[in-house]
């Protein structure tokens, strides 16, 4: 086993991490703050390759493999969840299914300007009263000529309503299987198109400063040609979008951990208490160590995930065990961070706040712990 990474991996965390500590972390908090989305900074994000990364050059892409794409999100996710929201999403759920399973007049239309963060797509598939039960879907699709009419709604949709945002990937019904489920098909539904409102939703606890949105569609009329590959095969582009998608919040876990570490060892190294700086004390010190040794174990846990991807191996069961252990590595690492800072640890001016609030979106978004689980349990033969 080589646990070194390639030269080109490498370079990818430096540049990234200067980045992220030099233009992302000073309007971080202030974004955070605001709850404001950053054309400007998503823009930045675009021209130095963080979308696209492991799509192909002919598509306006960076070619990438997979570890390099989750490293890019780690990094960024050290120092702010928001703009590694933005990053995973427009990556993996917004660009992903288009590169996936679009015809190659899709990916020439859609993918060139996703490639350079000058648009962003977004990625339906929950809706009000159907999260964890993605099969619970409601919103449907009915053939009309050559067109299709969508109606229904989707809710917590990341990239779908601001500045950028050129459309979604739309999960809808549009039909019934001889076993008497539904067939689901995915369409590409535009920005513009009548019928089609996307509504930004305030008022988070986490991610801030990326944006969230609530989508409506009243007899929307799509042209056959939006289908995304084949009529029918939406939940299965969906479910196969889903565990790549659990790598890049692995990462944002990962990340976030780390950042949250670094920030407390660095307080507990300059905090005096009792003559000494507190880090000297077991108690404090036991909780470092033990951050230190859980985002070991993530870290190798998640980037085995990537190596299996990588290879086309079966990765489905180490990307839910991945997401699902990294997700909460960084709750456990974060409650200490916020435990060593003791009452600095509560206020914005210090960032384990905003790491702390931001963790626990990864508890839930892409597949709760307990569908992680779950999900696990199946691949054991449970």
């Amino acid at each position: 086993m080589d646990f070194d990474l390639t030269r080109e991996q490498e370079m990818v965390r430096k540049e990234v991490r200067k980045f992220a500590e030099n233009i992302v972390a000073p309007v971080a908090g202030e974004l955070d703050e605001q709850e404001a989305f950053s054309v400007d900074l998503t823009m930045k994000m675009g021209k130095i390759g963080l979308f696209g990364m492991i799509v192909p050059e002919a598509y306006g892409g960076q070619g990438m493999d997979y570890l390099s794409y989750i490293i890019a999100v780690e990094e960024i996710a050290r120092v702010d969840g928001s703009q590694a929201a933005t990053i995973a999403a427009g990556n993996s759920l917004g660009i992903g299914p288009i590169y996936y399973y679009g015809t190659e007049a899709q990916k020439r239309k859609y993918l060139p300007k996703l490639c350079t963060g000058e648009g962003l797509w977004g990625f339906g598939l929950t809706e009000p009263s159907a999260g964890s039960d993605a099969g619970g879907s409601i919103t449907r699709a009915v053939p009309d000529g050559d067109h299709w009419v969508l109606n229904g709604s989707k809710i917590f949709i990341t990239n779908a309503a601001c500045e950028l945002s050129m459309g979604v990937t739309v999960q809808a019904i549009t039909g019934t299987r001889q076993n008497g489920k539904p067939e689901y098909t995915c369409f590409l539904v535009e920005h513009g198109t009548p019928g089609f409102k996307s509504i930004p939703m305030k008022g988070k606890m986490m991610w801030r400063g990326s944006n969230t949105a609530q989508l409506y569609f009243d007899e929307v009329r799509i042209p056959g040609e939006n289908i995304l590959g084949k009529v029918g095969d939406g939940f299965h582009q969906m479910l196969e979008t889903l565990d790549g998608g659990r790598l890049s919040i692995g990462a944002m876990g990962l990340g976030g951990a780390q950042g949250a570490y670094e920030a407390a060892l660095n307080y507990a190294g300059n905090r005096i208490q009792f003559g000494q700086p507190i880090c000297k004390f077991q108690a404090v010190a036991f909780k470092l160590s033990d951050c230190a040794l859980e985002i070991e174990c993530a870290r190798n846990l998640l980037y085995k995930a990537c190596w299996l991807r990588d290879r086309k191996r079966p990765f489905g069961k180490i990307a839910a065990m991945a997401k699902l252990f990294c997700s909460e590595v960084m709750g456990r690492v974060a409650n200490h961070a916020v435990q060593i800072h003791g009452g600095y640890g509560l206020f914005r001016d210090y960032n384990v706040e905003r790491f702390y609030r931001d963790q626990k979106l990864l508890d839930i978004g892409e597949g709760t712990s307990e569908i992680q689980r779950l999900v696990i349990s199946r691949h054991i033969g449970c």
